[in-house]
C-alpha cells in the first residue's frame, strides 16, 4: 500500500504546481458574441472591375502552370537523361 500512497501524493503534489492554463484567457477581450453582430464595409463592385479581377485571375494561373509544366519538362527530362547516361 505505501507504494500506491505515494503515488497519489505525488500525483496531487505535481496538479497543485501546474499552471493553470484557463486564466490566461478569462479575461481577454474577445470572445463569441450571439447578439453582436459585426458590420462590414466591404466596396461595391462594378462588373467592369469584376471583368478585370477575373482577367488577373486567369493570368496568374496561366503563368503558374506554364511554370509548373516548364519544372515538370526539366526534371523528366534529367531523369530520362541520367537514365539513358547510366
Amino acid at each position: 500500500m505505501p507504494l500506491a500512497e505515494s503515488m497519489i501524493s505525488s500525483m496531487k503534489s505535481n496538479k497543485r504546481i501546474m499552471l493553470d492554463k484557463s486564466k490566461r484567457f478569462r479575461k481577454t477581450l474577445g470572445g463569441y458574441d450571439k447578439n453582436r453582430k459585426r458590420n462590414y464595409d466591404f466596396p461595391e463592385a462594378t462588373p467592369e472591375m469584376l471583368l478585370e479581377i477575373r482577367k488577373k485571375l486567369k493570368r496568374e494561373q496561366n503563368i503558374l502552370w506554364f511554370k509548373i509544366s516548364v519544372a515538370s519538362a526539366i526534371i523528366i527530362t534529367i531523369l530520362v537523361w541520367m537514365l539513358m547516361a547510366s
